[in-house]
C-alpha cells in the first residue's frame, strides 16, 4: 500500500499547525459555556453540520466539490474508521469535559498525540530513541503530579471526575484512528475533499441524537460561543490536515502539544473578564508544574527521533 509523502514545505505545515493549536486551546473553554445549556450530542451535531455547510459552499464556489469518480478510488472502509474516529472523539472530549474542566479535558487529550506516535510505531515498525522514552517518563510524571492534585482539589465528586477523565483517554484514543487514516486517504483525496465527507457522515450520525429545538433556549453568550465552536470544526481541523500534507505528524503533534497553555491561559482571562460565566478553574502550583511537565514530555515523544538523528550526524 502506497504511503503519503509530505510535500517538505516545513514554513507552511508549521503555520497550519499554529492555527489548529490556538483554536484546540480555546476550544473547551467555548465549549464549557455551551454545555450549560446544550447537551453534548446537539453541540457536536451543530458544530459538524455547520462546518460541512460551509466547506460545501466554498468548495462549490470554487468548481471543486468531490467527483463520484474520485470518492470509488478510496477503500470504503478508511472512510469508516476515520467517521467514527472522530466522532467518538468529540463526543468523549465533550462528555469528558462536562465532568471536568476545560483546562483537565486539554492537558489529558496531550495523550491522543502519543496513541498517534504508538500508532506510528506499531504500522511503521519505528522504535522510540532514548529521547522518547524520557519523553515517556516525564508523561507519565506529569499526568501522574496533574491527576492526583485534581483529585484531592475535587474530591467532593471524584468519582465523576474519574470517569469523565476516562471518557477524555477514549478521546485521545479516537483521535489517535481518526488521524492515522486521515494521513492515508491523503494519498487517495485532497484534505478538504476528505474533511467535506467526514464532517457530512459525522453530521447525520448525530442527527439521530441531536435535540435541535434545544438551540432556542440559548442567549447571546452561548449562541456566539457554540458558533465559534461551529467555525473551529472547520477551521482548525482544515488546518490541521493540511499541515499533514506539508509536514510530518510527529512535528505536527509537537505543535499541538502546546494546547493546553492557550486553554489555562484563556480560563484565567475569562475568569478575570467575566467573573460567573463559567466555573473558575482550580489548579495548584504542583498541578501547573505536572502540566507542563506533560507537555514537555508529549513534544519529546514527537520530536525525540529527529533530535536523536542530529545529534548522530
Amino acid at each position: 500500500m502506497k504511503l503519503h509523502q509530505t510535500t517538505g514545505n516545513w514554513r507552511l505545515g508549521l503555520g497550519l499547525s499554529l492555527i489548529t493549536v490556538i483554536l484546540w486551546g480555546l476550544v473547551p473553554v467555548a465549549l464549557a459555556i455551551v454545555l450549560t445549556t446544550l447537551d453534548p450530542y446537539t453541540i457536536n451535531w451543530f458544530r459538524f453540520v455547520t462546518a460541512f455547510i460551509l466547506l460545501g459552499c466554498y468548495l462549490a464556489k470554487q468548481g471543486n466539490l468531490p467527483k463520484v469518480t474520485q470518492l470509488r478510488a478510496v477503500p470504503i472502509y478508511l472512510f469508516a474508521i476515520a467517521i467514527l474516529g472522530l466522532a467518538g472523539n468529540y463526543i468523549f472530549f465533550v462528555m469528558g469535559l462536562q465532568a471536568t474542566s476545560p483546562s483537565h479535558a486539554e492537558v489529558l487529550i496531550q495523550l491522543a498525540g502519543v496513541f498517534l506516535s504508538l500508532g506510528g510505531l506499531v504500522i511503521f515498525k519505528e522504535r522510540y530513541t532514548r529521547y522518547q522514552w524520557m519523553g515517556v517518563g516525564l508523561l507519565i510524571a506529569g499526568f501522574t503530579g496533574f491527576f492526583y492534585e485534581q483529585l484531592q482539589v475535587l474530591a467532593t465528586d471524584s468519582n465523576r471526575y474519574i470517569d469523565g477523565s476516562i471518557m477524555l483517554v477514549i478521546a485521545g484514543l479516537s483521535w489517535a484512528v481518526y488521524a492515522l487514516i486521515q494521513k492515508q486517504l491523503l494519498t487517495k483525496l485532497d484534505s478538504t475533499h476528505i474533511m467535506w465527507i467526514i464532517y457530512g457522515a459525522c453530521g447525520i450520525l448525530f442527527s439521530t441524537v441531536a435535540k435541535p429545538q434545544t438551540l432556542t433556549q440559548l442567549n447571546s453568550i452561548e449562541w456566539i460561543a457554540l458558533i465559534f465552536c461551529g467555525l473551529n470544526t472547520l477551521i482548525a481541523y482544515g488546518a490541521f490536515a493540511e499541515s499533514l500534507q506539508h509536514w510530518e505528524a510527529s512535528r505536527v503533534s509537537a505543535i499541538l502539544a502546546l494546547a493546553p497553555i492557550f486553554t489555562i491561559g484563556s480560563m484565567g482571562i475569562a475568569a478575570w473578564a467575566a467573573p460567573g460565566l463559567i466555573a473558575p478553574e482550580r489548579i495548584t502550583p504542583l498541578g501547573l508544574f505536572g502540566a507542563i511537565l506533560t507537555i514537555a514530555g508529549s513534544m519529546l515523544i514527537s520530536l525525540g527521533k529527529g533530535a536523536e538523528l542530529e545529534n548522530m550526524g
